[in-house]
C-alpha cells in the first residue's frame, strides 16, 4: 500500500471516529431538550450515555492528537510528543532493535539455518543463469578494459617489472636451477642422450675421421696404416661413448657431475658472473625497451580479452561454462564442500552482524533524528493512525457505558 492509499484510509477512519463523537453530541442536545418537556426515565439514561461518550471521545481525541501535533494548534505542554522527542525516540528505537532483534541469542537460530551452497549450486546448474552470469561478467570486464588508459597500464606494468627485476640475481637463479636438476639427478638423462648422439655421429662419420688422420699423418706412412689407425680411433671413441651411454655408474658421469656442481656454485657466488648477468639484464631491460615490451604485452592481452569476451562461443567462455558446471555439480553432491562453504558463510555472517549491530542502531537513531519533526509525525501517523482512531471509537463507547453505569447506580442507590 502506497502513502496515498494510507492517507485515504486514515481520513476514512478519522471521519468515522469524529462522526461518532458528533452523533453523541447531537443525541446529548436532543435528550437535554426532551428532558425539559417530557418526564420519561429512558431519556436520562440516553442523555447520561451520550454525555459520558462525548467526554471519552474528547479525551481520547486529545491523547491521540497530542502524539502527532498540538491539539487545535494550541502549544499545550506535553503535546506534539513525537516532533519534540524525535532524538530520544530515534535512540530508543535503535536500542530496541539492536537489543531485541540483533542479539546473539536472536540471530543464531537464523544463521544456523543458512544453506547457501545448495541454493548456489541449483542456481548455477541452470543454463540461463550461467549465460546471464557470464554475460554480465563479460560486460563488466569489457567496460573496465575500454575505460583503462593504455599508456598508464603499460607504464604500470613496466614499473612493476622493473621493481621486481632490480632485486633479482639471475646468476643465483640459474645456479640454483642447475643445482636443483643435479640434486634430482635429471642431468643423467642429458649425458645419456649426448653420449648416444656422439656415438652415432662417430659411427656414421668414420670417413671424416680418416680424412683428419691422413691430414695430420706423415707422408711416408702408408694410407692403409692411416685407415687402420682411423678405424681404431673411431671404434675406440664409439665404444667409449657407448659405455657412458649404457653404464649409469660410469666414472665420466661422476666427473661431469662434479664439474657442473663446481660451475653452478661459481655461477651463484662469483662477482664476475653477477656482473655479467647484471649487464645482460640491463641491456635487455632498458627503460625504453621495457616500456615497449609492456605496451606490446598489454595491447595483446587487451585484444585477446576483447575478442574472447565478445564472441558467444569463445574458448574463454567455454572454459568458464565448463568450470561453472563442475563447480555447480560439486556444490550439489560434495557434502564436505557444502559444509565447508555453509560453515564459512554462517561464521562470517554471524561475526559481521554482531560486529556491526551498533551501526544498525546508530543508523536508525540518526535516520529518525535527521527527519524533520513534522515529517516524522506524518510518517508515523500514516502507519499507525488508522489503529489509533479505534482508540477514539472505543473511548467513545466505553465512556458512554461507564457514564450509563454511574447514572444507573446514582439513580437507584443514591
Amino acid at each position: 500500500m502506497n502513502d496515498e492509499d494510507k492517507r485515504k484510509q486514515l481520513r476514512k477512519y478519522k471521519a468515522f471516529a469524529t462522526g461518532l463523537f458528533v452523533l453523541m453530541a447531537i443525541i446529548f442536545i436532543i435528550t437535554t431538550i426532551l428532558q425539559k418537556t417530557l418526564d420519561s426515565h429512558w431519556i436520562g439514561y440516553v442523555r447520561a450515555f451520550s454525555e459520558a461518550a462525548m467526554v471519552g471521545a474528547l479525551a481520547d481525541w486529545f491523547a491521540v492528537t497530542a502524539l502527532f501535533r498540538h491539539p487545535l494548534g494550541i502549544p499545550i505542554p506535553h503535546t506534539n510528543l513525537i516532533e519534540n522527542s524525535k532524538e530520544k525516540l530515534g535512540d530508543n528505537l535503535g536500542s530496541f532493535v539492536v537489543s531485541n532483534f540483533l542479539s546473539p541469542k536472536t540471530i543464531r537460530p537464523y544463521i544456523q539455518k543458512l544453506k547457501i551452497s545448495g541454493f548456489v549450486g541449483e542456481w548455477l546448474a541452470k543454463e540461463r543463469n550461467q549465460e546471464a552470469l557470464i554475460k554480465n561478467l563479460s560486460d563488466i570486464v569489457l567496460d573496465i578494459l575500454n575505460k583503462l588508459d593504455d599508456s598508464k597500464v603499460s607504464h604500470f606494468i613496466s614499473k612493476k617489472v622493473g621493481e621486481m627485476t632490480d632485486n633479482i640475481k639471475l646468476n643465483a637463479i640459474l645456479g640454483n636451477g642447475i643445482i636443483y636438476l643435479l640434486d634430482k639427478n635429471d642431468h643423467q638423462k642429458i649425458i645419456t642422450n649426448l653420449s648416444a648422439q656422439i656415438k652415432d655421429y662417430i659411427i656414421l662419420n668414420e670417413d671424416v675421421i680418416q680424412e683428419r688422420v691422413k691430414k695430420g699423418s706423415y707422408s711416408f706412412i702408408p694410407s692403409f696404416v692411416d685407415n687402420k689407425i682411423a678405424d681404431k680411433i673411431a671404434s675406440g671413441l664409439a665404444d667409449f661413448f657407448k659405455e657412458v651411454e649404457e653404464n649409469p655408474a660410469h666414472e665420466i658421469r661422476d666427473l661431469i657431475t662434479r664439474k657442473i656442481y663446481e660451475f653452478s656454485h661459481d655461477l651463484k657466488n662469483s662477482p664476475k658472473w653477477n656482473d655479467e648477468f647484471k649487464t645482460i639484464k640491463n641491456d635487455f631491460l632498458k627503460n625504453d625497451k621495457l616500456e615497449e615490451y609492456s605496451n606490446d604485452i598489454w595491447l595483446s592481452i587487451k585484444k585477446t580479452l576483447n575478442n574472447e569476451l565478445q564472441e558467444d562461443e569463445s574458448s574463454l567462455k567455454k572454459y568458464i561454462t565448463k568450470n561453472l558446471n563442475e563447480f555447480s555439480e560439486n556444490l550439489k553432491t560434495d557434502e564436505k564442500l557444502q559444509n565447508k562453504i555453509d560453515h564459512w558463510v554462517r561464521v562470517t555472517a554471524y561475526k559481521y552482524i554482531l560486529k556491526n549491530t551498533h551501526q544498525a542502531g546508530d543508523l536508525i537513531s540518526s535516520t529518525v533524528g535527521n527527519w524533520q519533526g513534522k515529517e516524522l509525525s506524518e510518517k508515523l501517523e500514516l502507519e499507525v493512525g488508522k489503529d489509533l482512531q479505534f482508540i477514539r471509537v472505543n473511548g467513545t463507547l466505553v465512556g458512554g457505558l461507564v457514564g450509563l453505569i454511574i447514572y444507573t447506580i446514582s439513580h437507584f442507590f443514591i
